[in-house]
């Protein structure tokens, strides 16, 4: 196994830093360009007239899921070492929701509203003030729901491990997920533009 490089001590913690800012300044810079930094392509999605943030993300799920298997398969990556969130299942099921309204109400989440900002979006900008105050504000009342926010622990576990399944096939069942998922964002965004008489962009 050669993988994860800051598991097997290629750098330390100060190079994986300086990593993590190139790898997310190149990421910035890829939303721009696919246009993740305009409110109105992202909320376009909910109208489902054009699904490019479904397209986008479950591309690169599934770029990334195929990679990291194929790689361990071959015995490059030691999947046993990749970090992975403890989940939480309600606290991250109620948070989830909080995201997914903030989300469709200010038009952006917390990645695309700072490459927004980046380029002088006004909106963006307020939305980030929005987002800092709600930072402040969960961490004021946390002592408070301290408890249900470490409720509901399941330890780090994946969907192989809970289902008892061996990892290609559920590598296999997302995959046919993400290409019905597109199947179903064609025949949406052909459907909402018969229907409005606007062409997708």
């Amino acid at each position: 196994m050669n993988a994860p490089f800051y598991k097997f001590d290629y750098f330390n913690a100060d190079v994986s830093l300086i990593i993590a800012f190139v790898i997310g300044i190149a990421f910035g810079i890829a939303l721009e360009k696919g246009g993740f930094g305009k409110a109105t392509i992202l909320t376009s999605q909910f109208y489902f007239t054009n699904m490019r943030v479904l397209k986008v993300m479950f591309t690169a799920i599934v770029t990334a899921m195929l990679g990291l298997y194929f790689l361990s398969v071959m015995g490059f990556v030691d999947l046993s070492l990749v970090y992975l969130t403890p989940t939480n299942l309600l606290p991250m099921a109620v948070g989830g929701l909080v995201a997914g309204l903030g989300f469709i109400i200010g038009g952006y989440c917390p990645g695309t509203s700072m490459v927004a900002v980046a380029t002088g979006k006004l909106d963006a900008m307020v939305f980030v003030v929005g987002m800092i105050f709600g930072i402040f504000v969960f961490g004021e009342m946390f002592p408070a729901i301290e408890s249900f926010f470490n409720s509901s622990d399941m330890g780090t576990i994946t969907l192989p491990a809970y289902f008892n399944l061996p990892y290609g096939l559920v590598v296999f069942f997302v995959v046919l997920m993400a290409i019905g998922a597109f199947a179903a964002a064609e025949w949406g965004e052909k459907k909402m533009a018969a229907k409005t008489g606007k062409e997708i962009i």
